[in-house]
């Protein structure tokens, strides 16, 4: 009983309370402990019941969600997974959690509440269970640090590096610092994040305010520029192909890879092939083994690879699996791996 993940749910709906704990108790490494309707009584709830990890909905009477995961960052930092829309709305909520703090999120299914949740049971499981065992650090919120546009610096010059960055859980927060640690000039970088459709379009647009460098969501057949920074779009996968002097992106609806789509190792497998040494392979934050593969092609084929240490990952799986496979050359806590980018992109046109 010791071992359990203790869980509180925090939601405005009974319904909503009903069928999350109803799910969560189906497992036996799982207890829900209480539910709570708003976050004045689950502040109390919290104090009393000590819970291992909090779902907490975004949208709520006395106090919205994001207001209240701001207290628990700050007062008393802990697991929180939230519970949002998979509304424009909702998304920019969420990325505005994660960055927060929260670990990760489970979205609402937009019809048929019961029957759509229900199909989420495995993934809702899992999460509860990897949210236990995250590392959780107070953050400040962050506010926009863009002096100009950065494609009024760069030009449209060809791009002769590829950085290709692979991320999960965590993977919100630690992209934000990587991609807001590079400079303008930076060389291109493709980005596959495990997120669904309209998220990725709501954090690509979250990351350009932030970022010198300029961030969109990738475009099929889009030439790849330096300064720019191109994130797959949710539920597509993500590949770089070289076309005569150029790189340009390619989006595909293929099968998921690794149990999802985007796929990391697809987007690395295809940087291996297209760009070999001219690469920076940089595997963050995440759950599974997606992009281990991916990785240690690319460091086959001469790229150098980069993997996030596990003191400042939220979930140390995916840079855990590559590391296991030797696709990682070394691992660097987050707020250096920009600056290792840039070194090794020095050193490669030294020796050349």
């Amino acid at each position: 009983m010791g071992d359990r993940v203790r869980v509180l749910v925090v939601d405005d709906s009974a319904l909503m309370r009903q069928l999350l704990s109803t799910m969560m108790r189906s497992d036996p490494d799982i207890e829900v402990v209480g539910a709570a309707p708003d976050p004045l009584v689950a502040r109390q709830m919290i104090k009393a019941l000590n819970p291992d990890v909090v779902t907490l909905d975004v949208e709520m009477p006395n106090m919205d969600g994001i207001s209240f995961l701001e207290k628990i960052m700050k007062l008393r930092p802990m697991p929180v997974l939230m519970i949002s829309s998979l509304t424009q709305d909702g998304a920019e909520a969420t990325l505005q959690a994660l960055e927060l703090g929260a670990v990760d999120y489970i979205a609402k299914p937009k019809v048929d509440l019961q029957q759509g949740l229900g199909e989420k049971q495995a993934e809702i499981v899992e999460k509860v269970k990897i949210a236990a065992k995250a590392r959780v650090r107070s953050r400040a919120p962050t506010t926009a640090r863009k002096a100009a546009p950065a494609i009024a610096r760069v030009g449209s010059r060809a791009a002769e590096w590829i950085v290709a960055i692979g991320a999960s859980t965590g993977g919100v927060e630690a992209l934000r610092v990587v991609l807001c640690d590079l400079p303008a000039d930076s060389p291109a970088v493709v980005v596959t994040q495990h997120m669904p459709p309209g998220f990725t379009t709501r954090f690509a647009e979250r990351l350009n305010r932030l970022a010198q460098v300029a961030v969109q969501e990738a475009v099929d057949g889009q030439r790849i520029m330096p300064g720019h920074v191109y994130i797959a779009p949710g539920n597509r996968h993500l590949e770089v192909v070289r076309t005569a002097a150029n790189y340009a992106c390619r989006l595909n609806d293929a099968a998921p890879v690794c149990g999802h789509r985007p796929s990391v190792d697809v987007l690395f497998h295809s940087v291996a092939t297209s760009a070999r040494a001219n690469a920076i392979g940089v595997i963050l934050t995440g759950m599974g083994r997606d992009g281990a593969e991916g990785l240690k092609q690319m460091r086959d084929g001469g790229s150098a690879t980069i993997g996030q240490n596990e003191a400042t990952c939220v979930v140390y799986g995916m840079p855990k699996a590559a590391a296991e496979l030797g696709a990682t050359e070394t691992e660097l806590p987050i707020e250096k791996i920009a600056a290792a980018i840039g070194e090794r992109c020095r050193d490669h046109h030294g020796r050349t």
